[in-house]
């Protein structure tokens, strides 16, 4: 049952637990604001006077930007999480106050009409604040992705909590009085700070570990920088009409707001003079209220998709005049109290439940480091002014200048002016858009999609159509991209004239915003003359264009058929697929052909091959595909890992996880992968793989199954595989310390780092079960903690994971490996290491069982030995190990970079390199000194520098294997070098930047002795 909501509600297995934690508080918050609002505007209205309601609008806008300025200093004063439960408490404190002293004059017998300006203002602050700190509570433990799912079912809980109100406003207000409404308001927020508090301390605190100590600094420096900025801001502000058109709705339709909901009091405060009657209605009206938000909610996303905000807002500006027009209509008669609070209802729920959101889309179209300053300045005049906009219209009625319905027709005027502001800022985001294109990284159609809708405005997509002309290319393709989304077919002959332009980009674009549906023969010519174009991803755009052609099938067909035969394999690979698309089943034998051409050419050829057959689930490739994985060329055995995933050929299981250990980290990446799109098929082979001894065969399988399995299936089976491995992994960490002893550093060095290595990634597959136990993100900042340099911080994190993060057995099994981890054992406290190393050799691990075989062999390891036999595995991984560029790699790279090595002795004079002459080679010297020297253009003659063992040469020319500028000969004596082939160097720093920075250090300093060697000889 709860699987089956789960997924007609998009939610997640991670989703559930954070929902039932915040679901109650959304709910009763939603309760606790409603009661206390109906029945503080109920008290007000009655005992103060309705009439009165625009001085205290006025008060809060002054008292407004105090109240702003206070929260901060408390925000600077208190780390995150405190603070929210403190506002928390604070306004439960301020509700629970006020209830007490209005059931104190119930009881008593008193009243003070001058405490319910107090009344109102205070708990006005609640309803405010209450709403911002749910909100941002939930913003704050939940991550993107994850509030995007989530939101939408803590706004149906607070909604369904406002409908809960109305109902006890309605029985209890009539039975009971308004103060007992008011007073249940702080009991529900009671009832709801258990949860709060639990959500707080499972998620926030965890999330704030390094707060005190670095944010804090950050923040209080951001809010200086932000003070000397605003003076910026307002400039900015009022240069530009495009926000200035986003403040004048921000401020106008908060104050029409206002305005309708002075009407509404008003009007109600006439038809219901007793006080419990006027509390039960405004009950009423919330549950009805309430109960139509929570309806609109159901279809407001997709009625939102397809006008866009722009239109939405456009829509509400209408909504708005054509409201205050009935309320003129009908004010006066038997049907104006109901005219008016439908009218009210209908605009509570536009402003703060669909426009509030469509104007933050303004703001999307400043750079990122401006926006933020911008939104605040903005927001807080459109706060002060639609308050005192809405409370001076209100006056022009309670000071008796003007009658009711006179200031609805002030209303309708003011509607036609945000008419009129919402048309102009739909062009004008156009304008913006266009002319800041180059300040951006976002997606730009996404955002004018989000704002402006289908596209469907003729005129706004004719201002997009004068930009085609721009000299700025980034203009032009942004423009195409935005026409793209119209998916208008009318438009084909003005983008037909620019498949000739000189830029490919823009060649590229044009093809992008086509649409083919009504295209005559001779335009789809046109388009196909692209096929031939020079650049490979015009073509390939060009054939996914023409495979949407549905209407001329067999001409698309026939110009897509000679695709097949293109001299790029990315072009092939899209001709198969669009083949496909179109059904053509008498092009299937040559598709196969062409498959069968890219899978057998290898290279790039044969990844694009696996990716086609993944693309199109073409089965009967597996085995063929399955061949790839022994390929040399690792690209080639990636694309194959990742196509039989995709193809989910489980019997490719026993030959992937067998790879995983000695697979460089692209390979590994794409196994894992590969084991997780294997889905339930996968499952059975990886539960076995569980049992292999080896640990990064484990950490793999673990990988995917924590995918895979639900939440109880982890705790069934990998917790306590888990919990088994982190216990027995300390039973080898005596081996680098009995090898230590027998006096062999190098190796010792070696297998402590190679134990290190494992016991990381058992924690990694510790750390990742814990990640689908607990929330994600709490997970990842306690394992950041943990491993933080402040003692402090990772003390903290410590304390967290003792807390029995996700599962109490597997957090503690953690923390206790963590902790031995940094013990250090003496090599005095080993009796018998022999007996240890022997023990070792039995082990798991290849590398431990090799380096244990290594010390049982009683040769020094740590100077390499002068003998002109050739080094074994081992031997390159110790050399490697010392040398400054794999200083950061791990014993598995370390062997992969020995296995692309290959060993070569140069006897005393010979030459390794030449002058002038091409090199395709790393040299890295094992033993013995190399020269290197030059010729200059005069016949100058010099000596750069000699280099020794563990240095490198070659590096600035293997990379394009260009001529050397220096010679390098053999002096002394004969060298032993491992020379590394360019394209292997090359694959080596796309993995390992690390190791192209220390290949740059390296150049830089020989260049800096060349140039004071010429400096010397001139």
């Amino acid at each position: 049952m709860a699987g089956t909501l789960f997924r007609l509600l998009g939610l997640r297995t991670e989703d559930s637990r954070k929902l039932w934690v915040m679901l109650p508080v959304f709910y009763f918050a939603g309760i606790a604001e409603l009661l206390s609002y109906t029945a503080f505007m109920a008290l007000f209205n009655q005992r103060f006077g309705v009439q009165f309601l625009p001085f205290v609008y006025m008060a809060e806008a002054i008292i407004m930007p105090l109240e702003g300025w206070l929260l901060a200093k408390l925000a600077e004063k208190l780390p995150k999480a405190k603070l929210m439960r403190t506002m928390y408490l604070l306004m439960t404190g301020v509700l629970l106050v006020n209830g007490l002293i209005l059931i104190g004059f119930k009881v008593g017998g008193w009243d003070y009409q001058w405490y319910y300006p107090i009344l109102f203002i205070s708990s006005n602050f609640v309803v405010r604040q209450l709403t911002l700190l749910l909100w941002s509570t939930a913003f704050d433990l939940c991550p993107t992705q994850q509030a995007k799912r989530l939101m939408p079912i803590f706004v149906g809980a607070a909604t369904v909590g406002g409908i809960t109100a109305g109902f006890i406003a309605q029985q209890v207000g009539r039975w009971s009085g308004t103060e007992v409404v008011y007073i249940l308001a702080p009991l529900f927020l009671l009832i709801g700070l258990f949860n709060f508090r639990k959500a707080i301390a499972r998620y926030l605190v965890p999330l704030t570990l390094k707060d005190d100590k670095q944010l804090h600094k950050q923040e209080l420096a951001v809010q200086g920088e932000a003070s000397a900025l605003s003076g910026h801001y307002y400039k900015q502000l009022i240069k530009s009409p495009f926000l200035l058109c986003a403040v004048g709705l921000m401020t106008l339709m908060p104050a029409l707001y206002f305005l309708m909901e002075y009407q509404y009091f008003t009007t109600t405060e006439k038809a219901f003079p007793i006080e419990r009657d006027l509390t039960a209605y405004y009950g009423l009206i919330i549950t009805i209220q309430f109960s139509a938000s929570l309806l609109l909610q159901t279809f407001s996303g997709r009625l939102m998709n397809w006008l866009g905000a722009s239109n939405m807002l456009l829509a509400i500006s209408i909504v708005f005049m054509f409201g205050f027009g009935l309320s003129a209509l009908f004010l006066g008669t038997g049907y104006a109290l109901a005219v008016v609070s439908a009218t009210y209802a209908l605009f509570y729920i536009l402003l703060y439940y669909t426009a509030e959101p469509c104007y933050q889309l303004f703001f999307k179209m400043l750079p990122i480091n401006q926006r933020d300053g911008i939104r605040y300045v903005s927001q807080a005049i459109a706060a002060s002014g639609g308050i005192l906009l809405g409370a001076l219209l209100s006056l022009l009625h309670s000071k008796g200048i003007l009658s009711l319905d006179s200031v609805a027709i002030i209303g309708v005027i003011v509607a036609l002016l945000l008419i009129v502001i919402a048309w102009f800022g739909r062009s004008l985001y156009i304008k913006e858009l266009i002319k800041s294109v180059q300040s951006f990284q976002a997606d730009f159609s996404e955002m004018a999609v989000a704002f402006l809708g289908g596209m469907r405005s003729t005129k706004m997509l004719q201002g997009v159509l004068e930009h085609l002309h721009n000299p700025n290319d980034y203009v032009r393709e942004v423009a195409l991209e935005l026409i793209g989304k119209a998916k208008d077919s009318s438009y084909l002959s003005r983008l037909v004239k620019l498949v000739d332009d000189h830029n490919p980009r823009i060649r590229v674009a044009a093809l992008r915003a086509m649409s083919l549906q009504k295209a005559t023969i001779q335009e789809l010519v046109q388009v196909a003359s692209l096929l031939e174009d020079e650049e490979v991803d015009v073509r390939v755009e060009c054939v996914r264009l023409i495979a949407r052609a549905g209407h001329m099938q067999s001409q698309a067909h026939y110009f897509i058929r000679l695709k097949l035969l293109d001299t790029h394999p990315r072009v092939v690979a899209e001709a198969v697929k669009a083949l496909y698309a179109l059904g053509s089943e008498e092009s299937f034998s040559a598709c196969d052909e062409a498959i069968i051409k890219l899978l057998d050419n290898g290279g790039d050829w044969a990844v694009y091959g696996c990716r086609t057959v993944a693309d199109l689930g073409l089965s009967s490739y597996s085995d063929w595909v399955m061949s790839l994985l022994e390929d040399q060329r690792p690209a080639v055995r990636v694309a194959a890992a990742q196509c039989l995933g995709r193809l989910q050929y489980d019997e490719a299981i026993g030959s992937l996880l067998p790879m995983y250990p000695m697979a460089d980290q692209e390979m590994r990446k794409a196994i894992i992968q590969a084991l997780i799109d294997m889905g339930d098929k996968g499952i059975a082979a990886l539960m076995e793989g569980l049992q292999y001894p080896n640990p990064f065969i484990w950490d793999a399988c673990v990988a995917a199954l924590a995918h895979l399995l639900d939440e109880a299936r982890i705790r069934e089976t990998l917790v306590d595989s888990c919990i088994q491995r982190l216990q027995g992994s300390n039973q080898d960490r005596a081996l680098s310390a009995a090898i230590a002893k027998l006096k062999m550093e190098g190796l010792a060095e070696l297998a402590e780092q190679r134990l290190n290595e494992i016991r990381d990634v058992i924690c990694d597959a510790a750390w990742v079960v814990l990640a689908k136990l607990a929330d994600e993100r709490v997970v990842q900042v306690v394992r950041e903690s943990v491993q933080d340099k402040d003692e402090e911080i990772r003390e903290n994190g410590l304390e967290v994971l003792a807390e029995g993060l996700g599962d109490r057995k597997l957090a503690y099994a953690l923390l206790d490996m963590l902790k031995t981890s940094t013990d250090v054992l003496d090599h005095g406290e080993i009796a018998d290491p022999r007996a240890v190393i022997e023990q070792a050799g039995l082990g798991s691990d290849d590398w431990l069982r090799d380096i244990a075989q290594h010390a049982l062999s009683e040769e020094e390891q740590a100077v390499m030995p002068n003998e002109k036999k050739l080094l074994t595995m081992l031997d390159k991984v110790l050399f490697l190990k010392q040398v400054s560029l794999f200083s950061n790699v791990s014993v598995d790279e370390l062997g992969l970079i020995a296995g692309i090595t290959q060993e070569q002795v140069f006897p005393d004079q010979a030459l390794l390199l030449r002058q002038g002459e091409t090199n395709s080679n790393v040299y890295l010297i094992v033993d013995g000194h190399v020269e290197l020297s030059l010729v200059t253009s005069n016949g100058g003659e010099g000596t750069i520098g000699v280099l020794g063992a563990k240095e490198v040469f070659g590096e600035s020319t293997a990379l394009d294997q260009s001529v050397s500028g220096v010679t390098a000969q053999a002096i002394f004596d004969e060298v032993r070098v491992l020379s590394l082939g360019g394209e292997g160097l090359a694959r080596l720093i796309r993995l390992y930047p690390e190791i192209g920075i220390g290949l740059l250090h390296a150049s830089s300093a020989r260049v800096r002795l060349l140039e004071s060697m010429l400096m010397k000889m001139a």
